[in-house]
């Protein structure tokens, strides 16, 4: 290892912290790895509205977890030098939330809704009109009474992140400027994020050693950053003689294994390929056997062993592949599940 890390007294620990997780998101485009083509276009974007002296366009980024929307967000914010303001789609319930949170922006101000997709369907109904407009209705009174009085909103931009873009209505879908879909990223891709991560918050890895934390991490920054958190504390309590070790030793400890599956992706493969002999099974009865919720085994952890070839889904529910049975060290055996079978 190239340094050594030293323990901070309890008393500066917690800002510490806090200075380490804002470092680790990139203030600027240019500083952000991957997602090559959503940059360029985001860069075009924020540059044309600078140009033209204008509030950038809407924006909606969609994709997995963890792969840097937020981050995105506020370097839309960095880059157009303009304020940030964060909420998120299950904190606007109702029509007055919206309303309180947009007539309260400031000029040319972003507002960021996390998990967009998750907003009262009467606060969406709103958002059109405040998006195309920059205006919402407010209702005063009730029955035949009841008026619509305008309400004249600043300029502003609205940047979404949602990670089911399908469970978007195509009206509020439709009046974004700009949609991106962001991608799981490569191995190199996730060597060059520990690499910068290693160096914000002081922990020095060789190649071999961050090419290992980029294999284990599953395609995602957060991921990789997490893991790295973890190697630093395997080496502030543990000394070893190289990096290497200290990275296997560690994320062995945590349950994740030389491709990234941890204890909840090798207990349902294990029940879907010993309890079940491969499937087909279905997902209600898969999770019951794992002593997880359905949603938890079809959220969590289905989309990556799906996404390496681990697992598959058939009109008769999930299926173990051969690939599964190679990784456990299990003889795929002749009463397994075959697609000749359907």
């Amino acid at each position: 290892m190239s340094d050594d890390i030293s323990p901070v007294s309890p008393a500066a620990q917690d800002d510490t912290e806090l200075a380490i997780e804002g470092a680790l998101r990139p203030a600027s485009l240019d500083d952000f790895i991957g997602q090559h083509k959503v940059r360029g276009q985001l860069e075009l974007l924020l540059e044309a509205a600078r140009i033209q002296n204008r509030t950038p366009d809407h924006i909606l980024l969609s994709g997995p977890p963890g792969l840097g929307k937020t981050t995105l967000a506020m370097i839309v914010a960095h880059e157009s030098n303009r304020p940030l303001r964060l909420s998120s789609g299950p904190a606007i319930q109702h029509a007055g939330d919206l309303a309180a949170l947009l007539s309260s922006l400031m000029p040319g101000e972003v507002l960021f809704i996390d998990e967009i997709h998750r907003m009262a369907r009467s606060a969406e109904e709103m958002l059109y009109l405040a998006m195309e407009d920059f205006r919402i209705d407010i209702m005063v009174g009730k029955g035949a009474g009841a008026t619509s009085i305008p309400l004249e909103l600043a300029p502003f931009t609205l940047v979404g992140a949602t990670t089911r873009s399908g469970m978007l209505p195509n009206p509020l879908r439709d009046r974004f400027g700009f949609t991106a879909h962001l991608e799981y990223y490569d191995a190199s891709e996730l060597e060059q994020v520990v690499e910068r991560s290693s160096l914000v918050i002081g922990v020095g890895l060789g190649p071999e050693a961050r090419g290992e934390i980029a294999r284990r991490s599953r395609g995602t920054p957060r991921i990789a950053n997490r893991l790295l958190r973890r190697v630093r504390d395997y080496l502030l309590v543990h000394r070893v003689d190289s990096d290497l070790e200290a990275v296997s030793a560690a994320l062995d400890l945590y349950d994740v294994d030389a491709i990234g599956l941890d204890r909840l992706d090798r207990t349902v493969l294990e029940a879907l390929v010993r309890k079940f002999r491969g499937g087909p099974v279905g997902l209600s009865t898969l999770a019951v056997a794992v002593g997880e919720e359905a949603d938890t085994v079809e959220s969590v952890v289905e989309p990556y062993l799906v996404r390496i070839g681990f697992m598959g889904r058939t009109p008769r529910g999930r299926i173990a592949m051969p690939e599964a049975y190679a990784h456990l060290g299990i003889p795929h055996s002749d009463g397994a599940f075959r697609f000749d079978d359907l």
